[in-house]
């Protein structure tokens, strides 16, 4: 190219854009066919694999669980293309299909033995001439969409009618909107795409075992569509879950653990070890103003860096066990006091004296679970109390048997090899003893850490049949997924009805600057669904 063939510097300045464009979309066309060709190598393993079991008949456990790794592993890809494909459409200001950027899944007719509800869409009577008398419209004829909705116990389908009108005056045609939905030209209502989600990751059912379910009650839904699902009902529901987080994290007391999640390593035949954080607050123990609240994060490994970004914006107490990851947090910053100041876990503490008792008996493990559990009494009989008073209570009753306890530990573990299991076990206690009194310093601390493992064990209940993740992406679309759904809980609610309730408000236009209505907190029944009453 050279400069003699342009006429201007513009106009050569001009051309070089152009091919930059050009080149940029080639590019992106060969990265989009890049990333088909991947997903079809592992569709083709999975066939394989399938093939191979069929074959060779069932014997092998192994292979089994090769296939089931497969399907994970593809859905958790599906699930990303659709979230990404909802982001696009949101950017670019539409609700539909996202083009030629994803293949439309095959779709069949919806079977003719579910139960059909009607409801009908009228229009707005009014056209240009300022008729406004239906009986001089002429009905040309409808337009019928079709939605499988989930209600309890049974699927049904819902048929949204939209006649349509002409005015015999000026032969304007009149009929309502189509109805909004949160999948555009889908077929799941809000019912339904709230049982997917709540089914796989509040029950623990992969999306191909949800399936075999749906076939069972005559409706075949394959898992690419329920994964398309799933990766859409994230990103309606990622806007609720930030502000559920950014209200929690107001607070200036929080409830931290975290647990292990198994996630699929591509390319190296096995999984890694990810990880579930939620961050909690329960005013309710000391009848504190406010509801209650659950945050979930996810990361790819547990570095201190993942719980010191989570918590970058949050300055207060921070209940949680003995991970080193929050020491950096807990340390003064210069001539600033420390971000957070740690309260530790008397529920870690006895713990470790119980394993101690159960395996061997000992008589001070067993006096020292009885001192702890005086200190547990005293707790029960607060609980629900003003936080004044239960402090009160603490520095009057408490404290001088955490002293007592304190001086008999310390006797005690003179007395004892440190390399002894009980050892080791009053050793834990002693090293972190003025963290495990700090809950005597204010009313609205607790004893324990119990809250957060507690929004935590219904994922360690059900990993051992959700097995593990497919990708990092999965982890944050289960964390957005846990957040929303253990808030409802917390709060009272049906986490399927509030979720359905949600999307179907989301869907139906509701704004970002009105999102404090749809909290859990905020949560009234007049926003269940249209049409699932």
């Amino acid at each position: 190219m050279h400069a003699a063939s342009f006429d201007t510097p513009d106009a050569e300045i001009a051309a070089l854009r152009a091919l930059l464009a050009e080149r940029d979309a080639v590019l992106a066309e060969r990265d989009a066919e890049l990333r088909n060709a991947t997903f079809e190598i592992e569709k083709l393993k999975v066939q394989l694999a399938t093939l191979r079991r069929d074959r060779y008949g069932k014997s092998s456990e192994k292979l089994a669980a090769e296939i089931g790794q497969l399907e994970m592993l593809i859905g958790d890809a599906e699930e990303d293309q659709a979230q990404a494909a909802a982001r696009a459409e949101a950017k670019a200001g539409t609700n539909g299909q996202p083009g030629n950027q994803r293949r439309p899944a095959l779709r069949k007719p919806l079977p003719e033995h579910l139960p059909r509800e009607t409801i009908l869409h009228e229009p707005v009577f009014a056209c240009r001439c300022g008729c406004t008398d239906p009986k001089r419209l002429t009905r040309l004829g409808e337009d019928v969409t079709e939605v499988l909705e989930k209600i309890p116990a049974r699927l049904k389908v819902i048929r949204h009618v939209r006649p349509r009108y002409a005015c015999r005056a000026c032969e304007a045609v009149l009929q309502a909107p189509a109805p909004d939905l949160p999948i555009e030209k889908g077929r799941p209502g809000p019912g339904l795409l709230a049982h997917v989600l709540v089914s796989k990751y509040l029950d623990g059912l992969p999306l191909y075992r949800l399936s075999t379910i749906l076939a069972r009650e005559g409706v075949e839904i394959e898992r690419q569509t329920l994964a398309d699902w799933v990766g859409r009902g994230a990103w309606w529901l990622s806007r609720v879950a930030e502000a559920i987080g950014a209200y929690a994290l107001r607070h200036g007391i929080i409830w931290t653990d975290d647990t292990p999640i198994a996630v699929l390593a591509p390319g190296r035949g096995r999984t890694r070890e990810g990880r579930f954080w939620v961050y909690a607050i329960d005013p309710r123990p000391w009848k504190g103003h406010g509801p209650p609240a659950a945050f979930y994060r996810y990361s790819p490994d547990r570095k201190g860096e993942r719980p010191r970004g989570h918590l970058e914006d949050f300055d207060g107490w921070l209940h949680a066990d003995g991970y080193t990851g929050y020491d950096a947090l807990a340390r003064p910053r210069g001539n600033q006091p420390p971000q957070v100041i740690h309260v530790a876990c008397w529920a870690h503490a006895r713990r470790k004296l119980f394993e101690v008792f159960e395996a061997t008996k000992s008589p001070i493990a067993e006096e020292a679970l009885q001192r702890i559990a005086a200190l547990y009494g005293i707790e029960a009989e607060i609980n629900g109390k003003p936080a004044d008073q239960r402090r009160a209570e603490r520095q009057a009753r408490s404290k001088p048997l955490l002293d007592d306890l304190h001086d008999w530990m310390q006797t005690q573990r003179r007395r004892l090899s440190g390399k002894s299991t009980l050892g080791k076990a009053m050793q834990y206690a002693l090293n972190r003893w003025e963290a495990l009194a700090r809950y005597l310093e204010d009313g609205r601390l607790s004893i324990d850490n119990n809250l957060a493992e507690r929004l935590l064990r219904g994922i360690a209940l059900t990993r051992k049949n959700f097995l593990f993740l497919g990708s990092d992406a999965g982890g944050d679309r289960a964390a957005i997924i846990y957040t929303v759904a253990e808030t409802a809980k917390l709060n009272g609610l049906d986490p399927e009805a509030y979720i359905a309730a949600v999307l179907d408000r989301l869907a139906r236009g509701h704004t970002i600057d009105r999102l404090d209505e749809l909290l859990p907190w905020n949560f009234t029944p007049a926003g269940s669904p249209a049409g699932t009453g």
